[in-house]
């Protein structure tokens, strides 16, 4: 797309300068000057209209692999953890939208109480979304509860303050029923300053 725009915009700086330099092209078509000015005009808007949609395009459209998760489940590798696979049955998938904004979460916990968190928004579509600072409302978690007391629960959150750029969710197939993808991130625990390292994350869920 980026390519093709930028041909698209090439071209019609080529014309725009060609009639701008050649003020006799008008006379020898038989063109009055003021339908020439249009004629000028009207290339200067298209090549304004072509160059905001190169702009205007998505940061980064590439979504990925989708990762190598079995149909139902989220899976990835935790610094300190070890390997996590999450339970069909508690793994899920939501969309929402509201004031025009879409959100989706993806989440996903196994039998030992472990848990990770993805959530994005505003969704524009399959592709890559940055964990950072400056998008706050798209972030991750990754948490470990005691099942034996259910209220000791830690977290490991991205971002955090601070952080920078500390991930990304990658979205490479969505369709009404199911959402593919891979994740990474930084997450640090707010209470005692530890972090976590989630690498190799995918996902293969069914929304609720």
């Amino acid at each position: 797309m980026k390519n093709t725009t930028i041909a698209v915009l090439s071209f019609l700086w080529f014309w725009a300068n060609f009639a701008s330099n050649n003020n006799h092209v008008s006379a020898e078509a038989g063109l009055k000057p003021n339908i020439m000015k249009t004629f000028k005009k009207t290339f200067l808007v298209l090549m304004a209209v072509v160059a905001v949609s190169l702009t205007s395009c998505k940061k980064d459209d590439d979504g990925g692999d989708g990762g190598g998760a079995g149909e139902g489940t989220m899976t990835a590798n935790v610094s300190g953890s070890g390997s996590f696979t999450s339970m069909e049955i508690a793994t899920v998938a939501t969309e929402t939208t509201q004031a025009g904004v879409t959100t989706i979460r993806v989440q996903g916990s196994n039998a030992e109480g472990r848990a990770i968190v993805l959530t994005i928004s505003p969704y524009e579509g399959t592709g890559t979304y940055e964990i950072s600072e400056n998008s706050v409302f798209t972030f991750a978690t990754y948490s470990e509860t005691d099942v034996n007391n259910p209220l000791d629960t830690q977290f490991w959150n991205a971002p955090y303050e601070n952080s920078g750029v500390v991930g990304e969710i990658q979205i490479s197939e969505k369709t009404d029923t199911n959402i593919k993808g891979t994740f990474n991130f930084l997450g640090k625990n707010p209470d005692n300053g530890s972090e976590k390292s989630i690498t190799d994350g995918s996902f293969n869920v069914n929304f609720q």
